[in-house]
């Protein structure tokens, strides 16, 4: 399979993300490449979902997986899940 098939995944939005991004919580999302830089798959997510005011605090996650550096290149098959995740607020 070549790097430039696209791929569908789906999204799951929590607390902020979600309310920003208009969805009841999970949507269905194509993404360019199955093989795409953690930051470029925010990038495309939050330009999708008008995220960006929060894209500096969100985390992403593949998998249950976090994406901790965002510079690291992920290998994203048909039905994977990605997780929008804003910061946790409480007291």
């Amino acid at each position: 399979m070549s790097n430039t098939d696209s791929v569908r995944v789906k999204l799951l939005f929590f607390a902020k993300s979600r309310e920003l991004a208009g969805v009841s919580g999970t949507d269905d999302f194509l993404v360019p490449h199955a093989e795409i830089k953690c930051s470029e798959l925010l990038d495309l997510i939050c330009n999708r979902y008008n995220l960006s005011i929060i894209r500096n605090n969100v985390i992403l996650a593949h998998n249950e997986q976090y994406c901790a550096d965002l510079s690291e290149t992920i290998r994203i098959r048909d039905g994977d899940e990605l997780a929008v995740i804003p910061p946790i607020s409480g007291g």
